[in-house]
């Protein structure tokens, strides 16, 4: 079977209900994934808008996520006691997840939710590292990648 990454909350290519914009509730939705690739030690989960006027926008990143888990649930702000996730300072300027929020009248938002999963146990980045720097110290320990999309609109 195919890598895969879903949401309760949203089907792929659906719209991303208001509770997890950043005008609404700003909570990350709960996410799960099955048949991650054989090798896998641990996973970092990004989401980025590339329909930004300003060019792609990163909204959230979590790394560190141990190969056992297959989901986040709604609200992920930190690991299971066993365990530390990190998160990326996203483009707001804060190290947790922060919805969508296009601006009003530009138009549909695709927001891309890709779970990364890595041959590394352990991303050693600082706490300061931006979602971008997690991305590029990730891309090498790359051995799958499952996406999934929801779209967003301000009226």
């Amino acid at each position: 079977m195919a890598f895969t990454l879903k949401s309760s909350a949203f089907a792929d290519g659906d719209k991303i209900p208001p509770r997890y914009s950043r005008d609404g509730g700003n909570v990350s939705p709960p996410l799960e994934w099955t048949d991650a690739p054989q090798g896998t030690k641990s996973f970092v989960l990004a989401v980025e808008d590339p329909d930004a006027p300003s060019g792609t926008f990163r909204h959230w990143a979590v790394y560190n996520i141990d190969a056992q888990r297959n989901f986040l649930p709604e609200g992920t702000t930190a690991g299971a006691k066993t365990e530390s996730l990190g998160h990326g300072v996203n483009d707001f300027g804060n190290p947790h997840y922060d919805g969508p929020q296009p601006p009003p009248g530009h138009g549909l938002h695709h927001d891309h939710f890709r779970l990364l999963a890595l041959d590394a146990e352990t991303l050693h980045l600082g706490e300061k590292a931006a979602v971008e720097d997690v991305l590029k110290q990730a891309e090498p320990h790359v051995v799958g990648e499952a996406e999934l999309v929801g779209t967003f609109e301000r009226a």
